[in-house]
């Protein structure tokens, strides 16, 4: 990836500006409705956080709000209503003004993400493996990093400074990471079975000439189920196997949003298989979904930070490479929102590649989970209910969430150290 203007570049010099936050509409009708809602909603704040409830029926509190609302109506209850008409009119502007700035501020910011891939050891198609250790000692442990088929694979090598990638190759290792990008006319027919017995397994056999030994297998989230596939199947050519985040049981925790979600697309599929994928902005929707507020945060809080903090380039980073999301196809959309969600395979035992069962329990590898606490993408139950089931698991667990865990700023400390040492007691 070329170097791009930096902040100091003329206006002719500047990128165009962004698209995202993806899907801009989305976030922008939540943020504005959710806070023009409360101007709305104020002539019943006096009298209506305590008595709709009662008159209304279908209106009552929750048990969990019961107490909040009583303690907010006797608190507004001590307000003059003009006055606090006018401060809440306030508040809406400024909530208003704040994330409109923190949106075109990040739209219209020249910074790039600066990184440029490394070598190409492997292509197929749309998918390709990057050598990030050519200079890795003889008989460096190969590393093949799986992510997500969903967002691109340099959240593994995010910036300058902030690469777990290239932290694992400065330890000693030859990390080889797998871009899946998105897909195109052969991957539009590509289920599961097609990504992990064909692609994956030819990639791993690619690191296994260049590295010269039995590589270990890393793969987060989406791209852990992917790992675990090609474990299921390829064992005995592999050293170990590291599961960052990965969902198992997909009903532990919020079992009615899995099976939302798993329904949601039910009268979309006919059009979804006859465009062969399954767009992007229906994917950011569905992540919406889990924090529709998170948006409407996260901009307004970029408001007011200068262009050259580290603290604005960090939330730049990570933006871009949110709103950088690739489709599925059909197929694959099918079997990870249907199947997984919507249906449970995995954890029933009924996930199958090439009608095979992947079942964790017959893997006798070293594995390693490392399971996030705060994790809002896979509920950590989920990623628990698969070290259960593994022979011969090393669990660790971060007070930190699922994102936050590969590239925040207590990354290096909290996961990346302690994956390289775990990586390092691996025989060769």
């Amino acid at each position: 990836m070329a170097r791009s203007p930096n902040s100091s570049s003329t206006p002719q010099d500047r990128p165009p500006p962004r698209t995202g936050p993806r899907p801009l509409a989305l976030h922008v009708a939540i943020a504005a409705t959710s806070w023009l809602s409360c101007a709305a909603a104020l002539p019943f704040s006096k009298r209506g956080l305590q008595e709709t409830p009662v008159r209304l029926p279908g209106l009552a509190w929750h048990p969990s709000l019961k107490e909040r609302a009583e303690s907010l109506a006797s608190e507004l209850a001590s307000h003059p209503e003009p006055a606090f008409r006018e401060a809440l009119g306030r508040e809406i502007r400024r909530r208003l003004a704040d994330f409109h700035e923190g949106l075109t501020r990040y739209r219209r910011h020249p910074w790039r993400r600066p990184l440029e891939w490394p070598a190409t050891v492997w292509q197929e198609g749309t998918t390709r493996v990057y050598d990030y250790g050519p200079a890795a000692p003889k008989g460096a442990l190969p590393l093949l990093l799986v992510p997500s088929l969903i967002n691109r694979a340099y959240v593994l090598d995010l910036d300058e400074g902030n690469s777990l990638a290239r932290f694992l190759a400065a330890r000693g290792f030859r990390p080889f990471l797998v871009d899946w990008d998105a897909p195109g006319d052969v991957e539009r027919g590509f289920g599961l079975s097609a990504y992990i017995d064909r692609r994956l397994t030819d990639a791993l056999s690619a690191v296994e000439r260049a590295g010269g030994t039995r590589p270990a297998v890393l793969g987060y989230c989406m791209g852990g189920l992917l790992a675990l596939g090609l474990a299921a199947r390829q064992q005995h050519r592999l050293s170990g196997l590291a599961l960052l985040a990965t969902p198992w049981d997909f009903h532990t925790e919020r079992t009615d949003l899995a099976l939302g979600i798993g329904d949601a697309l039910r009268p979309w599929w006919p059009w979804i298989d006859a465009a062969g994928e399954l767009p992007v902005d229906v994917l950011q929707a569905m992540f919406a979904a889990l924090d529709p507020f998170l948006a409407a945060r996260k901009f307004r809080g970029i408001a007011g930070v200068p262009d050259d903090s580290p603290k604005l380039r960090a939330f730049l980073a990570l933006e871009d490479w949110l709103n950088d999301g690739v489709p599925l196809s059909a197929s694959v959309a099918r079997e990870t929102l249907v199947g997984w969600y919507g249906e449970n395979s995995p954890a029933k035992g009924r996930w199958t590649l090439s009608g095979r069962a992947v079942l964790p329990h017959v893997l006798d590898l070293p594995a390693m989970c490392v399971i996030p606490a705060q994790d809002r993408i896979v509920p950590p139950a989920s990623a628990r209910a698969l070290a259960a089931k593994l022979k011969r698991p090393d669990t660790l667990e971060l007070q930190l969430g699922h994102i936050g865990m590969v590239v925040g700023g207590r990354a290096k400390t909290e996961l990346w150290e302690p994956l390289a040492q775990w990586l390092g007691r691996l025989p060769g």
